[in-house]
């Protein structure tokens, strides 16, 4: 069966009387953990969408990017997005439930930030609604305001990244701390330690660029020191 069949299955609970807590209950461990994560970017993703009053076609693009979809699960997918964005529970409920998961399986809020941050600015603008957005959501998830400021520096283009930013460190950080911090994110972001995380494949290829922006940060703070 595929994810999306079983994503599919796990939201119809929904529309039989379950609630959104009880449903991620039955998400909390291994192999469904995967299932709870894709439901979590579904839901906040739809969510997050409408947040600049329009849902366009590079938003919906940057879904598809998200989750790469074989033909036969199209239909699945588009219930299930459809189904997160109308559904009447607001996004912070959601992101409330799965802040609850993210402790419970000792994951990370970065995974699920990720894929947010690159359907907001799929359609070339990072609107301010989409930004009170975020903000949110990272606090709800308990992501620290370094740590979202740092991803925001590598997604929102307005600007060259700031490195010391990108690292999550301050400009005055010794070399050798700066280093404990690019080393730590660079094991966090390996492949093996986000797939024992439980994240699914989609959410791994999206962190090639993560680490391609980590590595780029930390070659030019050492470059200047």
């Amino acid at each position: 069966m595929s994810i999306w069949s079983r994503i599919s299955q796990a939201l119809s609970a929904l529309s039989q009387g379950e609630s959104l807590s009880t449903v991620f209950d039955h998400l909390r461990a291994p192999p469904e953990r995967s299932v709870a994560f894709t439901i979590a970017v579904i839901a906040l993703g739809a969510k997050m969408a409408k947040a600049d009053g329009l849902v366009t076609r590079d938003e919906v693009t940057a879904f598809r990017e998200v989750f790469q979809i074989a033909p036969r699960d199209e239909a699945n997918a588009a219930k299930v997005f459809n189904m997160a964005r109308q559904d009447v529970a607001g996004f912070e409920e959601y992101a409330s439930r799965i802040a609850g998961m993210f402790g419970a399986v000792h994951g990370r809020p970065d995974d699920l930030m990720e894929g947010l941050f690159h359907i907001a600015v799929a359609d070339g603008e990072y609107h301010p609604n989409e930004d009170a957005f975020l903000t949110r959501v990272a606090e709800i998830l308990g992501m620290h305001e370094l740590c979202f400021k740092a991803m925001r520096a590598r997604f929102v283009a307005d600007a060259e990244p700031d490195p010391y930013r990108v690292l999550g460190v301050e400009p005055d950080t010794p070399i050798d701390e700066i280093r404990k911090a690019w080393r730590a994110l660079v094991r966090e972001t390996h492949p093996d330690s986000m797939i024992a995380r439980g994240v699914p494949e989609e959410a791994v290829k999206l962190a090639e660029k993560r680490m391609i922006d980590i590595n780029r940060a930390w070659e030019q703070i050492n470059e200047a020191a």
